[in-house]
């Protein structure tokens, strides 16, 4: 699971600085770099990520648990 939540983190990092990249410049280089089919496989891939990043954010976040633990 541990390998999962880097690669998941990897991934979610990469989509956040594209849409950062998009969102100054207006350009999309995941899209010019990998072409079209790739490129959909990776932003599958970021979407994935996000969503196991949701489902194991508690159990996988130092933060949270020192959290959970002071209340």
């Amino acid at each position: 699971m541990k390998g999962l939540h880097k690669i998941s983190f990897i991934l979610l990092i990469i989509g956040g600085l594209n849409w950062l990249i998009i969102g100054l410049l207006g350009t999309d280089y995941v899209m010019s770099i990998l072409g079209g089919s790739i490129a959909r496989i990776v932003y599958i891939l970021v979407g994935l990520s996000a969503i196991v990043e949701i489902v194991n954010h508690k159990s996988l976040c130092k933060q949270c648990d020192k959290g959970m633990s002071q209340m």
